[in-house]
């Protein structure tokens, strides 16, 4: 009997300490994959602020995704920075230029990789109409297409977007704008 105390004695001391480090080795896990995502989305912003010319700071992205299209809209966040409502429009027309082009180089640079949807929407350039609109703080580049192979690309492209920028605008395609 005292034999078998033992070994259930030694048995529940290794399962609880097997279960501690399972628990210390999960949280440093969450903790390296928190720190790697944290490292990534800080990258992907200096990148976006020089390839841009605007600070990710001081303005807000928005993605939206529409059943023409989409639309890619920035924003100053105090009403008086002038500088930056300069810049974001100078960029967003720029952009609309360039995509309307196939010229995704910006992305790409932010990013350091092509975006899902880049390729297609290259090849189909000429189906999609790429719109910049000037708003009060900043402005949108309006997307939108008719033909369905380039509208799953500009969805795709955009969804990409919203995650690498993590912005928490919804994946759920609206009514058109």
């Amino acid at each position: 009997m005292k034999g078998y105390l033992i070994i259930l004695v030694v048995v529940a001391f290794t399962a609880c300490t097997t279960s501690e480090t399972a628990n210390e080795n999960k949280d440093s896990v969450n903790e390296k994959f928190h720190q790697q995502h944290d490292t990534h989305s800080l990258q992907v912003n200096e990148r976006g602020d020089k390839a841009m010319g605007f600070s990710h700071q001081k303005t807000t992205h928005r993605f939206r995704l529409w059943t023409d299209g989409g639309a890619i809209e920035v924003t100053a966040k105090e009403a008086g920075d002038v500088e930056s409502l300069n810049q974001i429009q100078k960029h967003l027309g720029h952009i609309a230029q360039m995509f309307g082009e196939g010229n995704f180089s910006t992305p790409m640079l932010t990013h350091r990789k092509t975006p899902p949807g880049v390729p297609v929407m290259q090849k189909l350039k000429g189906e999609i109409r790429f719109e910049f609109e000037k708003g009060e703080r900043g402005g949108r580049v309006r997307i939108n297409t008719s033909n369905p192979e380039a509208l799953a690309a500009i969805h795709e492209f955009l969804r990409f977007q919203i995650e690498d920028h993590q912005t928490g605008d919804s994946t759920e395609i609206e009514s058109g704008r």
